[in-house]
């Protein structure tokens, strides 16, 4: 598409250079004999000029008449549903059942890897069709104007804390500073906590980030998605572990766009994720990043 893109400005500057050059005066000392030669070059450079439109026409009508690319987004700090494995790849639950739904329901998109708050901006602008990144579904959102698919993981929200640190639950957070990602649901979940504990909140873009801060003694705990912390506690040997009574009611993911035009997609996410659902596929990702 950029390539089109591209090609149909081309023709179009080729047709305005041609163009003014088409239209220039004669110069004041013109012979006779050069006259039809000028002709003629004008000529030719109004059918060049012609050729040149019909061609770009084509292109984007071609375009025009393709199948449609959708455009997902998505935040790669949330492992073991997104993230870059070690070749660079984009992998994890939402990309591995994405891939098995749009090739299900033969439809072709595009993914594109940003943070969270800019995902859901470029949702919101119109300059992506949906998001996939490990999002909770929520009454709240939906009437914010959140458009949903069917949940197609239930998942919580808990706390971590460093090893060392003596902390037991939440009574111990007193005046202290607890980390939490920005724009989340377990950032909603610590702040419904904050007043009655006595903490205070201090917000990071992603939870590698975050763990750091614990770890680091910046901030006391964080709050995350059980599964997302659990993942990177296990795969990066971190020094955290997760307190027991501190998680929240599950609540499903699902995929999300802001656009109800886009209700196409939706639709097809969902007879999709059905027939993976049926089929053993959906079970077979879960089993691949969260079997033991």
């Amino acid at each position: 598409m950029k390539n089109k893109i591209l090609a149909v400005l081309t023709g179009l500057s080729m047709i305005t250079t041609l163009c003014a050059c088409g239209s220039a005066a004669p110069a004041g000392n013109e012979t006779a004999e050069e006259a039809p030669v000028a002709a003629e070059a004008e000529t030719e450079t109004a059918a060049e000029s012609d050729h040149a439109a019909d061609a770009s026409a084509q292109e984007t009508s071609d375009a025009s008449d393709g199948e449609k690319t959708w455009i997902i987004v998505t935040d790669t700090s949330f492992k073991p549903f997104e993230y870059a494995d070690e070749s660079g790849n984009y992998v994890g639950i939402d990309m591995d059942l994405l891939a098995a739904i749009a090739e299900d329901q033969g439809f072709k998109y595009e993914v594109q890897v940003l943070s969270w708050d800019a995902a859901l901006a470029a949702c919101q602008e119109g300059l992506a069709d949906g998001m996939m990144a490990a999002v909770s579904v929520t009454r709240e959102r939906m009437d914010q104007g959140w458009i949903f698919s069917d949940g197609y993981y239930d998942s919580y929200q808990c706390m971590a804390v460093a090893k060392d640190s003596g902390i037991s639950g939440f009574g111990d957070l007193a005046g202290q500073a607890v980390g939490v990602k920005s724009g989340t649901i377990s950032a909603e979940y610590a702040l419904g906590l904050s007043e009655q504990y006595g903490f205070v909140m201090s917000y990071f873009e992603d939870s590698p980030t975050m763990y750091r801060a614990v770890l680091d003694a910046r901030v006391a705990a964080c709050f995350d998605d059980a599964p997302i912390m659990a993942s990177n506690v296990k795969d990066n040997g971190l020094d955290l572990v997760m307190l027991e009574n501190t998680g929240n009611e599950p609540t499903p993911y699902g995929f999300l766009t802001f656009d109800p035009a886009n209700r196409e997609l939706i639709d097809m996410f969902n007879e999709g994720l059905a027939n993976v659902r049926a089929n053993g596929k959906y079970d077979e990702i879960l089993d691949r990043y969260l079997g033991s």
